[in-house]
């Protein structure tokens, strides 16, 4: 189930990453905050991903293993806590890339490319439910735009009200 690893990873990646961005540009920050914010959101929600999918998967083949109840044949803890990592962490580069490379309207072209791969990796979710593709895209691209309509108020609300 690697690819189940790796299609919630990449979701995820996204998703926590364009939110950073979505909260920053939100509240007028400059590009070079929103870089700082992204980039350790990026490896420190990575790490953090991976050592939990290592321990969940980890704890599963031990209690499996002593209730010898069910007990199967796992890929490595390890295996399922790298492809987690390097999921997360390039696919949440994706939001990032147009502020790396200073692209006019960076905030529009993240957005777009966001929402580009949220359906695409939506689409190949339909893997798993077998659900029709087009749907499963469309579903995965209204959750993670709500998330990053969440953040980018919230970052409006504090920066306009509060700051």
């Amino acid at each position: 189930m690697l690819l189940r690893d790796a299609v919630f990873a990449s979701d995820d990646g996204l998703i926590t990453t364009f939110a950073v961005v979505a909260g920053s540009y939100g509240a007028s920050l400059p590009a070079s905050v929103v870089l700082i914010l992204g980039f350790a959101n990026l490896f420190a929600d990575g790490v953090s991903m991976s050592t939990g999918t290592y321990l969940g998967a980890k704890s599963e083949i031990e209690y499996e293993s002593a209730e010898r109840e069910g007990f199967q044949e796992h890929l490595s803890p390890l295996k399922h806590g790298m492809v987690t990592f390097f999921s997360f962490v390039v696919a949440g580069f994706i939001p990032l890339i147009p502020f790396v490379f200073s692209f006019a309207n960076a905030f529009v072209l993240s957005t777009i490319l966001v929402a580009l791969a949220l359906f695409l990796i939506g689409s190949l979710r339909s893997i798993f439910t077998h659900k029709y593709w087009l749907r499963s895209g469309l579903e995965m691209l209204i959750v993670g735009g709500f998330a990053a309509l969440i953040a980018f108020a919230v970052g409006y609300l504090i920066e306009k009200y509060i700051l």
